[in-house]
Parts: C-alpha cells; structure tokens; sequence
C-alpha cells in the first residue's frame, strides 16, 4: 500500500457545513474518505477525455421489446463487437419494455462509438454509459 500523505485544506464555513452534510448523507466515516473519492472520480472523468485509454463501462439501456426487430438489431450489433463486450444482462421490466446492462472494456473511443450505435437503435427508449478506470 502506498504512504499516505496529509495535506491540509482550507474552506469556507458555508461550503464546509454543505459538505458535512452532503457526507453525513452519503454515509461516509469521514472528510478525507469522501474527499478522495472526489478526486478519484476526477481523475477517471478526465481519463475518459483521452480517446485511446483502456478502461471499462456499463451501458444501460430500456428498450421495447415488441417494437419491429428491435432484439434482432441489438443483438447483430452486439454480435459485430465480441472484443469489447464482457458480459451482459437481460431483465423483463414489464410485458412491454425489456433493461439491458451490457459490460464493456476497451479504449474509451471505440466504448463510446458501441454504445452511441446502440443508443441509436430504434426501439431503445433510453441509454446511458458510465465509464471507469481500470486502475
């Protein structure tokens, strides 16, 4: 494990009584916890600024299943991208719409371009991408 090193920092006693109150909430022990987490989700936001790092993601999608061949294009496009595709799950919500989470891994340009593609697919009502480090 890595020496941990202190550093102090200074707010202001509004911003500080905010953030004590926004971590009391999100149940962490303590300031330097969450204020590492902070960091640490900078630091992946601005991984994914570079289109050819590695990481890996999760794409969410809501889809209706009975819309014309909905299931037979995600699944041709899904087919087309075995080097990205981990794993994923399927879940019935209801009689009409289907969730999908789909895991990805690979540079973060061609995540995005997998995950736009089928976005785009008519019959998906909603998609999102969530992205992290492999570090």
């Amino acid at each position: 494990m890595d020496k941990i090193i202190r550093k102090g920092i200074a707010f202001d006693a509004k911003v500080l009584r905010q953030f004590d109150d926004l971590i009391r909430e999100k149940g962490y022990k303590n300031r330097s916890e969450a204020i590492r987490d902070l960091v640490r989700m900078e630091l992946v936001e601005q991984e994914m600024q570079n289109p050819e790092a590695q990481m890996m993601g999760t794409l969410t999608i809501v889809y209706e299943h009975h819309r014309h061949h909905v299931q037979d294009e995600l699944t041709h496009i899904q087919h087309h991208h075995p080097d990205l595709i981990r794993s994923s799950l399927h879940i019935h919500i209801n009689p009409d719409n289907c969730l999908e989470v789909i895991v990805l891994e690979g540079m973060v340009k061609n995540i995005q371009k997998l995950a736009d593609e089928i976005i785009a697919a008519k019959g998906v009502k909603y998609g999102k991408i969530v992205m992290t480090s492999l570090t």
